[in-house]
Order: structure tokens, then C-alpha cells, then sequence
């Protein structure tokens, strides 16, 4: 296997990300609840891109590139990081991002706006044409460009979150399940082929936000990660189990979602967001209702960070019912 230490990488986090109990929540839930502080990474508002970001930016460095491209939705978090990771290395960011959510100066378009980011709107739901127009912005511009995909979310991305299961092995206690948010994949594949390198006895669950084909999305993630580690795991179903939390829509809050901020705001003091987090929590509660936790199992929820959501996204407080 190729070291991970092998690839180039620039530190742009406050790693390692602590671990501690959700006391309030454990008691709640009768099950022993942990968190992993992936919103304290340090750069901006903080969140999960910034390990990605750690590999991505190390590669358009090592390229030549002065200009960065990315895109996502209006208030995506990974785009508004990857402007903040770029400014402080010395780079321009230009997003390209789709023209639909909240597109007010309000959330990630006001953090943007503070770092004189180069911000861009296009009308489609294609990928393929934002591609394109960042072809088109670059070759005007007439600098080094990268481009980085929708969330950082491709195998070389997908290894800042291969990294991070081998961080939660060296920091003391054995998970039997890890739960996070998947939105665009990345993060959900890294950590899920990172369990089976680091984390033996430990089933990472994706808890999907967007209606994206994750069953097909995870997976092939999985094997460009491995490829780039020389290494061919077998890799099944077993090993990226998928709960669909989108509710009603992408970047749309739920009821389930927004529960779940209420309740992990009001009993611990942390802060989800309506978008990913609030959802993805909402699933550990579900898979906690239905039983498929046992009393001795310990839990650890990624709190992959979007606090720039509560600022952006409508949502209607719930109250707590468990």
C-alpha cells in the first residue's frame, strides 16, 4: 500500500479534530453518542473540505496553477472554503456555481463577499456546461487553472477523508459506527474505505442529502482511492450502507433535519445546519429508534460543519419529541 504521507499534501487544518461524548444525547438515547469536531478545522467557518482541500490545492500547486475553479450549489460550503484555502495560499478562486438556492448576500454569498471572491452564476443543472464555462473563464484570463470538482468529492479528495479514519484510529477509542452526511460523495467514500484500512469492526453509514445515485457514486469513489494506494480491496455493499435523509429536496430543510438542529443545539450547545448535519443526525436518530444500535456499541457522528446554512437557508424551528 502507498503511504498516504506519499502524496502531496499542504496543511491547511487544525488536525486532529477533537472527539467527545454528547452526554445530554447519550442519556437521551440510552446509547453511547460521540462526536467528531470536523466544523473545527480552522479555516473559515471550518467543515470537512478543508482535508480535502489539504490534497487538492498540494496538486494544483504541484501543476503551476494561479487560478482555482469550483462549483456547487449557491451556498455551497465547499466552494466558499475553497476560496478561503486559495486566498491564503496565494491563489485566485473563481466559483462557478448553479444558480439555484439562496443567491442573496446572506449565509456563504456574504463570507465570499468578504474575501473579494470572484463569484459566478450559472443557469443549469449540468455539470458538464460549468465545466465548460470554467474552461471558457480560464482561457480568457490566460493563467494556470485547476478545476475541482462539486464538494472536492473525487479520489484524490476522497484521500483527506481516508487520512481522517486513520486519525480517529489513533485517538483512543473503537467506533462500531460512524455516521455522516454524503452530498457529493467524497467524504462518505474516503472514510468508508478508510474504515476498512484503519477501523476493523467499524461500518461508516452515509446519510444522503442529495438525490444523486450514491449506491453507484460511493463505490467507484472507493476504488479511485484505492487505485491511487495501490491497493484492490473488495469492496460491497456491506461496506458504505446508505439511509436516504433529502427530505423534500437538496438544500431544502426537512422536518427530521430541522429536529435534529433543534435538539443537538438545545441539549449539547453545538450547532448543525439544515442542509447537511441537521439531516444526517437525523438519520443516526432514526437508525437509533429502530434499533440497529446495541447499548455497548459507541457511535461517532462527523459534524461536518455548514454553519454558514443557518444563515442562508429558510427552516422552521421543531420542537424536541423524543
Amino acid at each position: 500500500m502507498k503511504s498516504l504521507e506519499s502524496f502531496p499534501r499542504i496543511n491547511l487544518g487544525i488536525l486532529p479534530t477533537p472527539i467527545h461524548k454528547l452526554e445530554n444525547i447519550s442519556r437521551l438515547l440510552g446509547r453511547n453518542i460521540y462526536i467528531k469536531r470536523d466544523d473545527m478545522t480552522g479555516l473559515g467557518l471550518g467543515g470537512n473540505k478543508i482535508r480535502k482541500l489539504e490534497f487538492l490545492l498540494a496538486d494544483a500547486k504541484a501543476q503551476g496553477a494561479e487560478i482555482v475553479f469550483t462549483t456547487g450549489g449557491a451556498q455551497s460550503n465547499h466552494a466558499m472554503l475553497t476560496a478561503a484555502a486559495a486566498g491564503k495560499l496565494g491563489m485566485k478562486a473563481v466559483l462557478v456555481l448553479k444558480q439555484r438556492g439562496v443567491t442573496d448576500c446572506v449565509g456563504n454569498q456574504l463570507l465570499e463577499r468578504l474575501m473579494g471572491t470572484d463569484v459566478r452564476f450559472v443557469d443549469t443543472d449540468d455539470y458538464a456546461d460549468i465545466y465548460a464555462e470554467m474552461d471558457r473563464i480560464g482561457k480568457e484570463m490566460g493563467r494556470p487553472y485547476y478545476k475541482i470538482p462539486c464538494g472536492g468529492s473525487n479520489a484524490l479528495g476522497a484521500l483527506g477523508y481516508v487520512a481522517c479514519a486513520k486519525e480517529i484510529a489513533g485517538q483512543g477509542l473503537h467506533f462500531d459506527h460512524i455516521i455522516c452526511a454524503e452530498g457529493s460523495g467524497g467524504t462518505m467514500a474516503g472514510l468508508a474505505l478508510g474504515a476498512k484500512l484503519f477501523l476493523p469492526g467499524t461500518t461508516v453509514h452515509g446519510m444522503m442529502v442529495d438525490t444523486d445515485p450514491f449506491d453507484l457514486i460511493t463505490p467507484a469513489l472507493m476504488r479511485e482511492a484505492a487505485e491511487l494506494l495501490e491497493i484492490s480491496p473488495e469492496i460491497t455493499p456491506e461496506d458504505y450502507p446508505l439511509r436516504d435523509m433529502c427530505g423534500p429536496g437538496y438544500a431544502i430543510a426537512s422536518e427530521a433535519g430541522n429536529a435534529a438542529v433543534s435538539l443537538v443545539a438545545e441539549r449539547e450547545g453545538i450547532f448543525l445546519d439544515p442542509v447537511y448535519t441537521g439531516k444526517a443526525f437525523a438519520g443516526l436518530l432514526e437508525l437509533a429508534k429502530e434499533g440497529a444500535f446495541a447499548e455497548t456499541d459507541n457511535i461517532l457522528f462527523l459534524h461536518s460543519g455548514g454553519a454558514g446554512g443557518l444563515f442562508a437557508i429558510k427552516m422552521e424551528t421543531a420542537p424536541d419529541e423524543l
